[in-house]
Formats: structure tokens, sequence, C-alpha cells
């Protein structure tokens, strides 16, 4: 199987690294990558939002299946465009990618489908937005309605920055904050089944404890050793489950990965957003963990056969990342710093390093090209020693101005997580 993944970032190197390791794939194309994806990938330039030269590109390569990794090409249509060349494609239609693209008719299909949910309000006016800010109080939860690379959602108890940020995004849905420790679960779906893979926590403040702030991701684990038992079944079926259904009923069906954010709250779970595509950074520990072959699950996804499947195997043990970001970030990135120690990391055992924000100097120097430069992953036999081989790589890499959270998996370790149920 030849297979062409379309992107450029940690999730993407995380794709090709699995992909790379299946031995069903005779070839693997990353268009248009990054430095650390050609170590396992063939690169080939593309402008990833122009639908048509990724359909000609696949065509040229003759590839069996197309996976589009960010959620810009997805909303573009990219998919479509794929498989009207008769080229299978995992990543949902542009319509069905509306999940992600638009927050309230997220809300919208979860109303629909009864899915637990913040009750939210979506806002177009300054008065709008301060009558549903005072109708939920603090702390304030300000969502962009539209794609904003992770970062388009401000939580905050100060009203002023509240206002600010729903004054900057135009169309905004406001909503109640929830309560409880948030958990990532990807699903994939094929617009009638749907497959959960292992839950994950991931980390979107900037700084320890949760200080700064949103960003992408700084972070993630998996397993998680509080999570209730039978969780995943129990969102299978109240969440995913109903969405890609009615998905399926409005004429749009789902086929891809249906990215679940959610808090469990003293209520049940209540989701937080849907996104369509696998989320940076826990694609980088759940496939760390996943033993089955990727490429297989993943077409069976893009040709309606998931039901089919045997039940997904995991690995023994844990996985966590780190991410190092570059000066600056989540702000403007400082760019084009030369990175240090990279095969010093990727020497520690169970250890990896993903690119998310690199490039090649015109002297094969890896330099720093985006906000989140790297992503280090670790396995282990416990959580603790994922987290221990994950934080001695990290120490390893040098990138002037730098920074990276500290506490990744820290509280899970010391048994600091507690689910509180009504």
């Amino acid at each position: 199987m030849k297979v062409l993944v379309i992107g450029s970032g940690a999730r993407e190197h995380a794709l090709c690294r699995s992909l790379s390791l299946d031995s069903a794939v005779s070839a693997v194309y990353c268009a248009p990558g990054n430095a650390g994806i050609a170590q396992v990938a063939e690169l080939r330039p593309v402008d990833a939002l122009n639908a048509g030269a990724v359909a000609d590109l696949a065509q040229q390569l003759d590839a069996d299946l197309v996976v589009v990794g960010p959620e810009g090409p997805l909303v573009a249509g990219v998919a479509d465009a794929v498989r009207a060349r008769g080229i299978d494609c995992f990543g949902p239609s542009g319509t069905a990618a509306r999940l992600e693209g638009s927050k309230a008719f997220a809300k919208e299909v979860m109303a629909a489908a009864a899915v637990p949910t913040a009750r939210s309000y979506l806002c177009t006016t300054p008065e709008g937005a301060d009558h549903a800010l005072d109708a939920f109080g603090p702390p304030y939860v300000v969502k962009d309605d539209g794609l904003a690379a992770g970062k388009g959602v401000v939580v905050t108890d100060d009203l002023d920055a509240a206002r600010e940020h729903a004054a900057s995004c135009g169309r905004v849905v406001i909503e109640e904050f929830l309560d409880g420790p948030e958990v990532s679960l990807f699903v994939l779906c094929d617009g009638e089944s749907v497959l959960a893979l292992q839950p994950a926590q991931d980390f979107k403040r900037v700084g320890d404890d949760d200080a700064g702030p949103n960003t992408g991701g700084m972070g993630a684990y998996t397993p998680l050793p509080w999570a209730p038992e039978g969780l995943t079944e129990e969102l299978l079926r109240t969440v995913a489950q109903p969405t890609v259904d009615e998905m399926r009923r409005r004429g749009t069906p789902f086929s891809g990965v249906l990215y679940i954010g959610l808090a469990l709250t003293s209520r049940g779970p209540r989701v937080i957003e849907f996104n369509c595509r696998f989320g940076d950074p826990e694609t980088q520990v759940v496939l760390a963990s996943l033993a089955t072959p990727l490429a297989g699950v993943l077409h069976a996804s893009a040709t309606g056969r998931l039901a089919e499947l045997e039940p997904l195997r995991w690995r023994e043990g844990a996985a966590v990342t780190v991410v190092v970001a570059a000066e600056n970030y989540p702000g403007t990135p400082r760019t084009g710093d030369p990175i240090e120690g990279l095969a010093e990391a990727a020497k520690v055992p169970g250890t990896y390093v993903l690119h998310g924000g690199t490039r090649r100097g015109e002297d094969d120097h890896v330099l720093s090209s985006g906000g989140r430069v790297l992503s280090v992953t670790a396995t282990g036999d416990t959580l603790e020693h994922a987290r221990e081989r994950a934080y001695e790589a990290v120490g390893l890499i040098t990138l002037p101005g730098s920074h990276h959270r500290t506490d990744i998996a820290a509280k899970a370790i010391k048994g600091e997580i507690t689910v509180t149920t009504g």
C-alpha cells in the first residue's frame, strides 16, 4: 500500500512514523512535511489547502490511501477532491468537517443528537456577548466560532479580557465553564460504525499548573489511570455514535477521526469540543501505544469497513510526550534558530523526537520554523518511567529561548486527579 500523508507537523510525523513501521505499507509520502518527517517519508511539495493540487499529487504518486492531517485542508474540501479521483481518503468531507470548522454548527449537531455538552450562546454583537457573559458568570469561556489552530479559546475570570476576545472574533460561542478533569478521545468513523482509540489527556495552557494562555497543546500522556471504568464505552454510546448517526441523517456522513474533547464533570461527561482530525499532541502518545498496524485501520475507516476489524491491540505500559516550544509561543514565535542535541535525545531508551516546526538550513542543520517545534515522546513500563525518559531527552535538546512545561503527567502519577460523580 502506498500512503500519502498531508501536513507538516508533529502529528503528521507521528502518523508517518507509524505507517513506515507497517509491513503492509510499501511507500510513505508526506506533503509538504518537515525536516524530521524526511527521515521516515519521502517529501513532496504541495499547497495543502489547494484541493486540486493535493488530488493531482495523489494521482501522480498512484497512492492507495491519502491521510489528511490538519483541519484547514479538511474544511477546504481536500478529502472530497481526492475521493473524486477514485482514491481512498482518510478524513471527512468539507461539509462534515464543519464539526470543527464551526463551533456553532457542532453545538447544533450535539443538540439534535442529545449529546451532553456545555450550555452556550452564539453571539454576533457586543451586546449579545455581554448578555451571555453575564448569564454564565466567571470563569468565562469564550470561543472563536471558526478555526483558530487551537488558540481561539479564552478561559478567564477577567470580564474585560473575555469581552476583548469576543469582540476580536466576530461570531463567538460563549458557554458555561465545565469543572472536572479533561479527556481526549479519538474515535474512528466510517459514516456508520465507530471505533475508539485509547483515551489521553493533553495540556492546553502554556505554563505549569495550567498558567497562561491556551496553546495547541504542550504535552500529553496515555493511559489515564484515574479514568472511570467503562468511560470509553459510555462515550461511544452517548456521544460518538449519536453524532455519527445525526451526521448521516443530515446527508453528510462523517468518515475519518472524530476528536472528542470533554470534561468529566460532577454531572457526568460533557463535550467541550469536536475536532475532525487527530489532535496534536495526543496523537503522539496514542500512536506510540497502538500495537495494531495503523494502515489497515485507517483504510478500513476510509472504505466503510470498520465493523470488520479485529479488536485493536495496545502495548503494555504508558507514553508521555513533552512539547518544546519556540520563544514567545503562543504569540508570534521566534524562528530560524539552530536545534542541537537531537541525536543525543533519540538515544534515550524508548524515546523518539517528532518534529513540528522545523526545516533544514543551508548547511543541512535543523532550524526552528514554527511555534511548537518538537514533541519528545517516550514509552515506559509505567507512566512515571515514560515521563522520566521524556524529560531526560528534553534536557538534552537545546534551542535558544525555547520553553516547555515541566509538569506533564505529574498529577496523574501522584494520584492527584479525581473524578467526582453526582
